[in-house]
């Protein structure tokens, strides 16, 4: 009896009624919010999508080395991945060095968000712009709608998350308010119960991620071999043709 007695204490997860558990939330959102701030001022026309990404996720590092520099092995860092979703890209586009960059235009509506956690305490943050707006600039029409409804459909969101209520009564009031600007809610899109995730049943592990990036990898070699393949056979044509004229 006392043994399980051990292992369930082990298992139980700090909670917020834990000030050292609070401190760390806190301290997440704040680094989250000041890297959100300079990844906005840096979308601006022109600039690249990769390397916004790579700003905000330097920025998350540098933030998170400042703190608990004494605890050698506590985890730290990017608990998202800072995203540049660009028009009808919904979300999570964080390009890889091997993909095709997009280079934002005035006009352009980008979604941004990224995560911060702090001995897996996790802060993730969004926010959407128009590029080049501006108090003289104003956002007006389909943009200036969907950014109304999106902002009040999270406000009436953010206000109905307590204890009682269910989850279909947020989504019918989210529904209401994409109606009331003629929008629409995006499919698929999910809220997220957030606790210790670093290193749990639900973190994808390194060797996962990995076996992903090789997967990946390897379909690009092949699809690069068969080009090229490709590429030569049809020089072989065009010489046999050249020969026999």
């Amino acid at each position: 009896m006392a043994d399980k007695a051990v292992d369930s204490s082990e298992e139980e997860e700090p909670t917020i009624s834990e000030d050292v558990v609070v401190t760390k939330y806190k301290m997440a959102g704040d680094m989250a919010n000041r890297v959100l701030a300079k990844v906005i001022a840096s979308a601006v026309a022109n600039s690249s999508s990769r390397s916004i990404c790579d700003l905000g996720d330097k920025l998350i590092l540098e933030e998170t080395n400042k703190v608990y520099k004494k605890e050698k092995e506590m985890k730290k860092g990017i608990a998202f991945p800072t995203c540049i979703s660009v028009n009808n890209c919904v979300c999570h586009f964080s390009p890889l060095e091997s993909e095709p960059d997009i280079t934002l235009n005035d006009g352009d509506l980008v979604k941004i968000d990224l995560g911060v956690h702090i001995d897996g305490f996790i802060a993730v943050v969004g926010h959407t712009i128009v590029v080049g707006a501006s108090k003289e600039n104003k956002i007006t029409g389909r943009k200036a709608d969907v950014l109304q409804a999106a902002y009040l459909a999270s406000e009436v969101a953010y206000r109905m998350v307590k204890p009682g209520t269910e989850n279909n009564a947020i989504t019918d009031l989210v529904q209401k308010v994409a109606d009331s600007f003629h929008c629409k809610p995006v499919e698929g899109m999910l809220s997220h119960q957030l606790g210790k995730m670093i290193d749990s049943e639900y973190a994808i592990e390194d060797e996962k991620i990995k076996e992903i990036l090789a997967q990946s990898a390897s379909r690009k070699t092949q699809k690069k071999k068969k080009k090229k393949a490709s590429s030569k056979a049809s020089d072989a044509t065009a010489d046999s043709k050249e020969e026999a004229d």
